[in-house]
């Protein structure tokens, strides 16, 4: 392992340690082979002790060629590839062009040299270089010596390198900078111009950033909004005024010219008589928020939203009331009411509010206090026929039909609840009846398959056909026996299978429901016409198979049947064979279809299945095809989706074996509560917050009220995470090499030491803002790729990434936003979870966690969830672990418990406590 030191006048030292094995790679390999260690230097040792050891020593030009290289980690020590991360860094400024020449007097003559310009960003980083600087390498009682003697040797020779050679024929300071020759002549005149030069430049280092202010109006057609056009170096942004510092208001301009370079809709708009704030009319809004922000971000340019502003789509949900079982029919033929409510994000519209929206003039409305864009014309569509269908009454076989033909584009169906025996039907967080494993059943039903059996029985009770759809392995056919035995119905059930599972049928039903008769159709001699119909009407169980069923349907066809049950039912996914039309001429009071594979191939294939056990639910196939299918399968349309979800939902049990309510083989899960301390800086936001709550809800009622809670509740969660994430500036993580957040340094100590232990570890976050803060930060300090995983990512990218994570060599760390991330995927590389800022609901938190704590994983799972002691998080990680009512909450409740709290009582959850700041 070869390790190194700078020092000031020598360079760079390489050493090694005493151990020998084989020789490193290129480039180390052929440096060691013409090493002459000769020099002596002292040494930090693994072990913790300082040595004198043999060492090797470079010249800056040389150290910057080595250094420059890919460096392998096995035989490159830490403090050698901290080095090498400088002299890239130096790299990246030097290709930005924020280099310039000076002139420096040495060995009575003088030299041209490439140097730092300086100013705000490279102070960051050198301050976060120093931090980061291993212990090895640092001068006793002056930890910054080695980094600025570094930061001067090696950009000169970096520069040059990049530069190659010039021409005889230049200016003696260009031919200095290009050949590393004396100028001649030079003079302290010429080097003070240069060095007033470069701090001109250091001044000028501004950033462009755009706010957008909210207007007085309601942002109809005359609404005029204000662009502020700011500028700022180390601190926050200040508008640029007309008659101010004019080199300001010079950068300014300039920089102002390269937006409207990367969004040309920013031109001939009119502007403010003393600053350079522009006036955009509502429409340029709406188009500068979905389009142009994209162009500027392209650009490096800074925009900047009101914070309540929210982009969201419309959603239409269905809220279903039908009278209790008893007191009406039920199933298809059952009368019921229905209304639709039409949702933008979280609220529901009411009529005075979507009477606004038909008539709206732009895509930008002001709603309940806050901007909202959204597409007006599928905005007002949706409201026309939310309009259209308040209160409306139907049979269940109607409002299916209604759904399925019916839609309005770009408004998808994200939520459907009833009452009555249609919330059986509709609402899977409503529990059916439980079923008790019935009298001689001869096994005990898991939890789940007691689930499926509720399920079962309800949908039989409702006279509905139904698919079970688990996976292979889960227990369908004991389920059905079991309903079989619940029931035991006077008529006999028929059910249809391959040849190679029908004595697996008659094996399982003697051994779990020995009183059930049964009742084998098949062979040369197997009964027909009325011997066949009075065998089955002594049986309770009569089993086929699908050869059969279609052969034989005549005979079928006239007995008397209670129910009838397809296993392996892909076996009539196409509708036009002779099995599927066989099963659709067999009269029974129920169907039944098992399968773990409802749609292999194709939407057909479900509308099929579904034709069976529902007759008519999803219409023809041409219908089908061009409602559905199409829709689906080449355009990915979103509306057809939701609809067929809606519409299929209710009829579809399935469970997967990574389901956390079917496995239960899994290692041990070790969950814990991790608490950081806010920093001062952090503990003077949050107190700014919470006053302002205060002040806010002594005059706010309902909407209002709740509304500021739970903006006050994301507000402080983001100042719990990091300042930056909260303000919204860019500002840097770190502050002259200090931790500006205590969560984030508690962070840091938790991966340390997974990575230390060679392991992974997810990191989630509900926050996407926070996510593009933290991935720089880990990956600079720990010097590995941090990939992140949001809404934004691409399906195929998103699958290289995680096939990327789960491989032996992949990143160590993964960040994922708990919306993108918290489902749906198999990270079990990592058996490390770290919840970055808490969820309110635990069942959100507990789905992200299962994407390493699943089938598949070896390791025991170790979760942290990282709270701020004496704040809001801390009091509700408590709530959630002490109250029976957060303990069992669902998803979907989220934090709207809290809104219901009184004004003390808010106070006293939210206020600082006196160990909240650390030291």
């Amino acid at each position: 392992m070869l390790h190194a030191l700078w020092s000031p006048g020598a360079g760079l030292l390489l050493w090694r340690d005493e151990r020998r094995g084989a020789e490193p790679p290129e480039p180390l390999g052929g440096l060691l082979a013409r090493a002459r260690f000769r020099h002596r230097a002292e040494a930090l040792q693994p072990t913790g002790a300082v040595a004198e050891v043999p060492a090797h020593a470079l010249a800056p030009a040389a150290a910057a060629e080595v250094l420059r290289q890919r460096l392998p980690p096995e035989s490159a020590a830490g403090d050698l590839r901290f080095l090498a991360h400088v002299a890239h860094g130096i790299e990246r400024w030097v290709r930005a062009g924020r280099v310039v020449p000076q002139l420096r007097r040495a060995d009575g003559q003088w030299w041209a040299r490439w140097e730092l310009v300086g100013g705000a960003r490279q102070r960051a980083w050198s301050a976060e270089l120093a931090a980061l600087m291993p212990a090895a390498l640092r001068v006793p009682g002056r930890p910054a010596a080695v980094l600025e003697d570094l930061l001067a040797e090696l950009t000169d020779p970096i520069a040059r390198s990049l530069l190659g050679h010039a021409a005889r024929s230049q200016h003696p300071l260009v031919a200095g900078l290009y050949d590393d020759e004396p100028v001649e002549p030079g003079g302290y005149r010429p080097a003070e111009v240069l060095e007033r030069w470069r701090a001109g430049l250091e001044a000028e280092e501004y950033e462009l950033v755009l706010r957008l202010g909210e207007p007085d109006g309601d942002g109809g057609e005359f609404t005029l909004w204000r662009l502020e056009v700011c500028v700022r170096a180390d601190e926050a942004p200040e508008p640029v005024a007309l008659h101010g510092d004019p080199v300001r208001l010079r950068t300014g301009m300039a920089k102002l010219e390269q937006a409207r370079a990367a969004y040309p809709r920013l031109r001939d708009l009119p502007g403010d008589d003393t600053t350079l704030d522009l006036l955009l009319p509502t429409e340029v809004v709406a188009d500068l928020v979905e389009h142009g922000a994209a162009a500027l971000h392209a650009a490096g340019i800074r925009l900047l939203l009101p914070r309540p502003w929210t982009v969201t789509a419309p959603t239409l949900k269905l809220r279903v009331t039908s009278p209790p079982a008893a007191e009406s029919a039920v199933g298809l033929p059952g009368i019921l009411s229905y209304r639709w409510e039409l949702a933008l994000g979280d609220t529901e519209l009411t009529e005075a509010e979507m009477r606004r929206l038909i008539t709206a003039e732009s895509d930008l409305v002001r709603l309940r206090g806050e901007w909202v864009q959204a597409d007006r014309t599928a905005l007002s569509a949706a409201a026309r026929y939310v309009a259209a269908h308040r209160g409306d009454e139907a049979t269940l076989a109607a409002l299916f039909a209604e759904l399925a033909r019916e839609r309005v584009d770009g408004v998808p169906i994200t939520e459907v609840t009833a009452t009555g025996w249609a919330a059986e039907l509709f609402d899977r967080h409503t529990e059916s009846a439980e079923v008790p494993d019935p009298p001689g059943f001869g096994a005990t039903l898991r939890p789940y398959q007691r689930r499926g059996l509720a399920w079962l029985a309800t949908m039989s009770r409702l006279g509905l056909g139904a698919i079970l759809a688990d996976d292979m392995g889960l227990g369908k056919t004991i389920q059905v026996l079991a309903l079989l035995l619940h029931e035991r119905a006077a008529a006999p059930t028929l059910l249809v299978c391959p040849m190679s599972v029908v004595g697996n049928w008659q094996r399982e039903t003697a051994r779990f429901a020995p009183g059930l008769r049964v009742l084998v159709h098949h062979g040369a001699g197997r009964l027909s016409g009325a011997a066949l119909a009075a065998a089955a009407a002594e049986a309770d169980l009569v089993i086929t198979t699908y050869a059969l069923l279609a052969r034989d349907v005549a005979d079928l066809a006239e007995c008397r049947w209670e129910r009838l049950v397809l296993d392996e039912a892909q076996h009539v996914k196409n509708a036009a064979t002779r099995q599927a039309r066989a099963a659709r001429a067999v009269r029974a009071r129920h169907r039944l279809a098992l399968t773990g594979t409802p749609m292999e191939n194709r939407l057909e294939e479900l509308r099929a299945l579904l034709d069976v056990v529902v007759p008519g639910l999803l219409g023809s196939a041409q219908a089908f095809r061009a409602r559905f299918a199409v829709p689906i399968e080449r355009e990915a349309d979103q509306n057809a989706v939701t609809r067929l979800r809606a519409i299929t939902g209710p009829f579809v049990l399935r469970r997967v074996k990574t389901d956390p309510a079917v496995i239960d083989d899994l290692p041990e899960k070790l969950e814990m509560t991790v608490r950081a301390n806010l920093t001062a800086e952090q503990a003077a936001l949050y107190q700014a917050v919470l006053d302002d709550m205060v002040e806010k809800l002594r005059s706010a009622e309902g909407m209002a009220r709740r509304g500021a809670v739970l903006a006050a509740l994301t507000r402080l969660a983001q100042v719990c995470n990091h300042p930056a994430h909260f303000l919204g500036d860019g500002s840097p993580v770190l502050r002259r090499g200090r931790h500006r957040s205590g969560k984030l340094a508690l962070l840091e100590d938790i991966v340390d030491g997974v990575l230390g232990d060679g392991e992974k570890a997810l990191l989630f976050t509900r926050f996407r803002e926070f996510g593009e803060l933290v991935v720089p930060f880990l990956t600079e300090r720990f010097g590995t790729a941090v990939p992140f995983l949001h809404g934004g990512v691409a399906r195929g990218a998103r699958d290289a990434m995680v096939e990327r994570f789960q491989s032996a060599d992949g990143p160590p760390l993964m960040v994922l936003s708990l919306a993108a991330g918290g489902t749906g995927l198999t990270l079990t590389a990592a058996n490390h979870v770290v919840h970055l800022d808490r969820w309110w609901n635990p069942a959100v938190e507990n789905q992200a966690t299962d994407r390493a704590y699943r089938i598949g994983q070896r390791r025991a799972v170790q979760v942290r969830k990282l709270v701020c002691v004496d704040t809001l998080e801390e009091r509700i990680d408590e709530m959630i672990a002490h109250k029976r009512k957060l303990a069992d909450l669902t998803v979907g409740v989220g934090e709207n418990w809290v809104t219901e709290l009184g004004t003390d009582e808010l106070r006293d959850l939210f206020a600082l406590g006196a160990e909240a700041v650390g030291e």
